[in-house]
């Protein structure tokens, strides 16, 4: 989705009404006086007198968005909790959400993602609530997405399109704005069919066979002519950057990479841990382009810190691809510090979806850092926040213990940052190995013992 911006601007069109102003002085001295015979209404003074000839605004209004999610078995999670995260996503695109609803089946519909009466009922709420856009938790295919569009009226988009659209909106440098057009081209290309159905209906007619089948395929040849060049220039970028990593691995500098799910906090930790002026936004995908900084340790040594963009659950295939270029700075690492929202009620479900995309990546075989954030939020009695980084850390230990690889902090207030950097220094050293047993070897089992503690 393109969200909806523009500037603000209200024009109010007035005109004097020239014809009562003219002569009105001279005219006012010959009128008769009120209660005589013929007496004309007293005309109010000539510069009060304007017509209104139209308001309007160049302001242009947010998408109104409708959410379709559908409830299966074996999703990372709940049809209700993922459709609250695509809410969160639909107002980091702009736009404002005016209703919601899911379907709990088997497997969606391989014709219209949902059955045929939720499919009415979605039609009947979203036209009721003036919704111009429906969008679904799901990555569509193009033909799920056509057959929607014509039964729905309006435009339809899949969680795939709309995390398309916020990471166009946060690329900021070539490297980023080259990837994000390479899965925004390599997305539309299967859908380019639906964009020509209206010459479809022309075919067989005299002087008429076959003019949409010619410009899909025009089309076709064009986006892949632009996938390609898209995909030269980003292989450019792939061996700058590899010659970067090799000029940072001969000076022996260590590498520490944060990775996270999004809006864990890794900016923010980011700029407490080394000052850096880093993009810190209490938003989705707040930043897209890879930020590296120099931080010292306890020790003395310096180490190169590494924040990447964040992962979300059902992360688009074609993004993880075309992001390939920034990912790799993950393979250069000599250790991950993976931070969580400890205070997030699905915390767990995201280390999952994380501890998944650096699988797929291949990096799971370095030293971890587990940096559970936020703890200045923790509420063990509710509604009662703790007053300090030592009742917080007394909270989390009676829970789960400490285990080897895990920090307690608060990048927003600064707590256990001097933990943290020690924490790394024995990680670089090799340390952690020796404190193999008091590991965390799945973070997402341990962040479900700690659950209950995140509001009492």
């Amino acid at each position: 989705m393109t969200a909806n911006r523009g500037a603000s601007h209200a024009h109010v069109l007035m005109a004097p009404l020239a014809s009562s102003c003219l002569g009105q002085e001279d005219a006012s001295s010959k009128q008769p006086r009120p209660g005589t015979p013929n007496a004309s209404p007293a005309l109010p003074p000539c510069s009060t007198l304007y017509v209104m000839a139209k308001l309007h605004t160049t302001a242009q209004q947010p998408d109104r968005a409708y959410l379709v999610a559908a409830d299966t078995p074996h999703t990372l999670l709940p049809a209700n909790e993922s459709i609250a995260e695509l809410a969160e996503l639909a107002r980091t695109a702009g736009a404002e959400v005016v209703g919601q609803a899911t379907q709990k089946m088997n497997r969606p519909n391989v014709a219209t993602y949902i059955g045929k009466g939720k499919l009415e009922k979605v039609n009947a709420e979203a036209r009721e609530k003036n919704a111009n856009v429906v969008i679904f938790d799901d990555e569509l295919s193009p033909s799920q997405q056509r057959n929607l569009e014509r039964a729905l009226g309006t435009k339809v988009l899949d969680r795939t399109a709309l995390i398309l659209d916020i990471f166009a909106t946060r690329a900021s440098t070539r490297e980023g704005k080259l990837q994000v057009q390479l899965a925004q081209t390599q997305y539309l290309l299967p859908r380019l069919a639906g964009q020509w159905s209206h010459l479809e209906r022309m075919e067989g007619a005299i002087g008429t066979r076959g003019p949409g089948e010619t410009q899909i395929e025009t089309d076709r040849r064009l986006v892949r002519g632009r996938i390609a060049k898209l995909r030269r220039d980003l292989e450019q970028v792939r061996r700058q950057r590899s010659q970067r990593r090799q000029q940072r691995a001969r000076s022996g500098v260590p590498v520490v990479s944060l990775v996270g799910y999004t809006n864990a906090g890794k900016s923010t930790l980011m700029r407490a841990m080394s000052g850096a002026d880093v993009l810190a936004e209490d938003r989705l995908f707040a930043t897209l382009d890879p930020v590296t900084r120099r931080i010292r340790l306890p020790k003395g040594e310096t180490v190169l810190l590494t924040d990447t963009v964040g992962f979300i659950q059902k992360l688009p295939h074609d993004l993880v691809a075309a992001f390939r270029a920034t990912l790799e700075e993950l393979e250069e690492a000599d250790v991950l510090l993976h931070v969580v929202d400890v205070t997030h009620p699905n915390s767990m479900e995201q280390v999952q979806a994380v501890t998944e995309t650096l699988e797929s990546l291949g990096v799971t075989d370095r030293p971890m850092v587990l940096a559970l954030n936020k703890v200045d939020q923790l509420e063990p009695v509710e509604g009662v926040p703790v007053e300090g980084y030592d009742e917080a850390v007394e909270v989390l230990r009676d829970t789960m213990g400490q285990p080897g690889n895990v920090v307690f902090v608060s990048a927003r207030r600064k707590w256990g940052l001097d933990e943290l950097r020690s924490k790394l220094e024995v990680a670089l050293d090799g340390g952690l190995e020796a404190e193999e047993d008091a590991l965390v070897e799945s973070p997402a089992a341990l962040l479900d013992e700690l659950i209950s503690t995140k509001t009492g």
